[in-house]
């Protein structure tokens, strides 16, 4: 599906909402390609004499549709590996651009509501560029048709962009190839942040080709130019170490909570190894894996880069993105950590037929809160108990990826990640890391939350999915004062205050509450009673 020359061996095809900037994008990856994008609309000027907006006023918006698809289909049936095409907003109304749209690469340019409207609003000719917006009129239902199309392009999209920043195109192009070496139904997610950008591919079947003929070109990192330095458990390890082929070093550590003892352990394996900061660490675990490598690579030689490839639930769903990464200390979890995004996150949802059945119901706890953060279609499928499927999977770290855009350093809206984890990550130290899992623990910290903000019908109702799963919904083996008094040593804290994030509903949730001690006392105590 990509050719050594470094040309994908089909078209690039850009869809987007009105303001996304596919225009430009297309033009930039054209560029690195060292050919010319096609635009729709530009091409779509010259054939009728005028501009869109024109036709649309004249004729009406049907006439406007038929010669739009027409022109579409035209260029999309030519199209030839390595083209680059932008799409009008409206094309993909029309079913035969969708069906036209199936052998190429759909990229969405994923623009949200607000910006879009700040690029284009209001579109008279001045306003709305030379082509015109007929559409980009009235706010209100400017907002409303984003809502309505969003749900159907991001059906028929197989990468995920937001609003990319000048110059960002040629290292999506990168990305865009490992995409189409991928196995067929892999997804590409192109996450941001502040200190940093990286492709996430979700695709099942994508730990089988990490060994094969095509696996530099899914590699984040050319392994030609970098060498690789595995950290895995040995649990893991002894699955899928080999899938990996060569490396410069490893170390499997035994399963269980990252500690200084084991960075250690893990500093002084890569040093062993003569890893320097022209090469890079390979996380290839869960959560405990992934952060505990993501420490080491932060500090080891003041920083070289890190492949995550999650293989739990928890931490393909969540923790191997957004770049916090710790050890614990015997007084809290995560007290020593680092920012240090990936260069690039692996995710094969195979992997997670391996799990033991406790391991992947506790994991869920992690989709449960992400889709009550998301609230939406995500909400709505998990809130009815639907099974796990690939996308879930995906649209959680959607979800997470688009919060740690906005805010990587947990200084605002990140916070919101943290719902159910201040109580969850107590009773997991009050009961010495070892009685419940984190899953287990925050599931029960969930239910405090819920409890704390009134939302008492919804608590019941996520009650009820945590003993559907046979997840625990009361703790044993602490008291409740110990697990208050662990809160108090929350990382999080800032003065005398501990900021809680509580949620009145699915998708309204709100960091930096403050609680009152009688009410945490009270919510606690119900756990501990149930």
């Amino acid at each position: 599906m990509a050719d050594v020359a470094g040309a994908p061996a089909r078209a690039l095809v850009l869809i987007g909402f009105m303001g996304a900037g596919k225009t430009t994008v297309a033009r930039e990856l054209a560029r690195a390609l060292h050919t010319e994008a096609q635009d729709s609309d530009e091409l779509l000027t010259r054939r009728l004499g005028h501009s869109p907006a024109s036709e649309f006023e004249q004729n009406g918006e049907a006439a406007f549709r038929a010669a739009e698809e027409q022109l579409v289909c035209e260029l999309l049936d030519a199209a030839e590996p390595g083209a680059v095409i932008a799409l009008g907003g409206g094309s993909i109304l029309s079913d035969r651009v969708r069906t036209a749209l199936e052998p190429h690469v759909v990229v969405l340019l994923d623009v949200e509501a607000e910006l879009a409207w700040q690029r284009v609003g209001g579109a008279g000719e001045a306003v709305g560029g030379p082509l015109g917006r007929p559409l980009a009129r009235d706010r209100e239902a400017f907002v409303a048709l984003h809502g309505e199309r969003r749900a159907l392009y991001e059906r028929h999209a197989h990468a995920f962009v937001p609003p990319l920043r000048r110059g960002d195109a040629a290292e999506l192009l990168d990305a865009l190839r490992a995409l189409a070496a991928a196995p067929g139904g892999t997804r590409l997610i192109w996450a941001q942040s502040a200190s940093g950008d990286y492709p996430v591919l979700v695709g099942r079947g994508l730990l089988r080709l990490l060994n094969g003929d095509g696996a530099d070109e899914l590699w984040p990192l050319s392994r030609s130019q970098s060498r690789a330095f595995l950290v895995t458990d040995q649990s893991v390890g002894s699955i899928y170490a080999e899938l990996l082929g060569q490396t410069a070093g490893n170390i499997a550590i035994a399963p269980g909570e990252k500690t200084l003892a084991t960075a250690e352990a893990v500093w002084r394996a890569a040093a062993a190894a003569g890893i320097t900061r022209a090469d890079h660490f390979v996380a290839l675990g869960g959560g405990v894996v992934g952060d505990l490598a993501g420490f080491c690579a932060a500090t080891y030689q003041r920083g070289v880069p890190i492949v995550q490839i999650p293989t739990t639930l928890v931490a393909q769903v969540d923790s191997a993105y957004g770049g916090k990464t710790g050890i614990d200390l015997p007084e809290a979890k995560n007290y020593v950590g680092a920012y240090h995004q990936p260069a690039g996150v692996i995710v094969d949802p195979d992997a997670l037929e391996t799990l033991p059945a406790r391991e992947l119901a506790a994991g869920w706890v992690e989709v449960l809160k992400t889709a009550l953060i998301a609230g939406g279609p995500l909400w709505e499928r998990v809130g009815a108990g639907d099974d796990l499927d690939e996308q879930i999977v995906l649209e959680c770290a959607r979800t997470k990826l688009a919060v740690v855009a906005s805010d990587e350093r947990d200084s605002g809206q990140r916070q919101v990640l943290n719902l159910g984890h201040t109580v969850g990550h107590a009773i997991e130290t009050a009961t010495g890391y070892h009685r419940y899992s984190h899953g287990e623990a925050v599931g029960l910290g969930l239910l405090a939350a819920l409890r704390l903000s009134g939302a008492d019908g919804l608590r019941e109702q996520v009650r009820e999915l945590l003993l559907a799963r046979d997840l625990p919904v009361g703790f044993e083996g602490a008291s409740t004062e110990a697990v208050v008094q662990a809160t108090a040593r929350d990382k999080k804290r800032v003065g005398d205050e501990l900021p809680f994030v509580l949620l009145s509903e699915p998708g309204q949730a709100r960091p930096g509450c403050v609680v009152a001690a009688g009410q945490l006392q009270a919510a606690v105590a119900e756990l501990a009673q149930s």
